[in-house]
C-alpha cells in the first residue's frame, strides 16, 4: 500500500512539475521528424498482463520499428533529438503515465517485451512478474549504458539474450527478494544522480 501511494503521488507530482519539459520535449520531437511525440510498444507486466509502456520517441517512424526489442549503439533510425533523449534518458520519463495509471512502479523490474519473456525460466518469471515493473531498477542502473555494450558485441542479439538478459533477470530476482520502501527510495536517488551526471 505504502509503495502504490508513493508511486501515485510521485507520478502526479512529477508530471505536473515536469509538464513545460514535456511540452518543449514535444515540440522538439515533432519538429526533428514526422511522426507521433510517444512510442508505444507492449511490454509485460504485473501477473503477465501486458500493457503499452510510453516513451518519448527517439526514432524516425518506419515498418516494423515498434517491433524491434533491442537497439544498437549508434542506429541511423535516431533522430537528432532522440540522440539527446536516450543520452539523458529523459525518452524514459513519460513512464510516469503508466506508473500514475498502475501499469508500472517508480521501482521494479524493467518490463520486457513478451518474447523474451516467454523464454524466462518458468520460476523466474512467476517471481519477476509477481510485482509491478519499474521505471528503474538495479539493472536499469548496472546496464546504462547497455545500446554501446551490445554494439560491441558481434552478435548483438544473441549477447543480450544469453549474457545481458540472465544478468538482469538476477538483479531483478535478488530486487524482488529484498525489497523494502527505503530501498526503493535509494535507487530512486541513484537514479536522479546518474540522470543529473549524465546531463553534464
Amino acid at each position: 500500500m505504502a509503495k502504490r501511494l508513493l508511486d501515485v503521488f510521485a507520478s502526479a507530482f512529477g508530471l505536473l512539475l515536469l509538464a513545460p519539459l514535456f511540452a518543449v520535449m514535444a515540440i522538439w520531437i515533432r519538429l526533428d521528424s514526422p511522426g507521433p511525440v510517444f512510442f508505444r510498444q507492449e511490454r509485460v507486466g504485473r501477473d503477465g498482463a501486458v500493457f503499452r509502456i510510453h516513451k518519448f520517441r527517439t526514432m524516425r517512424v518506419a515498418p516494423g520499428a515498434a517491433d524491434a526489442a533491442i537497439t544498437v549503439g549508434a542506429d541511423p533510425r535516431i533522430t537528432n533529438a532522440g540522440a539527446f533523449l536516450r543520452r539523458t534518458k529523459l525518452d524514459e520519463l513519460a513512464q510516469l503515465i503508466d506508473v500514475l495509471r498502475g501499469d508500472m512502479s517508480l521501482v521494479g523490474p524493467r518490463p520486457e517485451v513478451p518474447h523474451y519473456v516467454a523464454s524466462y525460466p518458468a520460476d523466474v518469471r512467476a517471481k519477476v512478474l509477481s510485482v509491478r515493473p519499474g521505471i528503474t531498477d538495479p539493472a536499469s542502473l548496472q546496464f546504462r549504458n547497455e545500446s554501446e555494450l551490445l554494439a560491441r558485441a558481434v552478435d548483438p542479439e544473441r549477447e543480450y539474450r544469453e549474457v545481458v538478459l540472465p544478468a538482469k533477470l538476477r538483479l531483478a530476482v535478488e530486487y524482488v527478494d529484498q525489497a523494502t520502501l527505503a530501498g526503493d527510495l535509494r535507487l530512486i536517488g541513484l537514479t536522479l544522480r546518474a540522470l543529473i551526471g549524465s546531463r553534464q
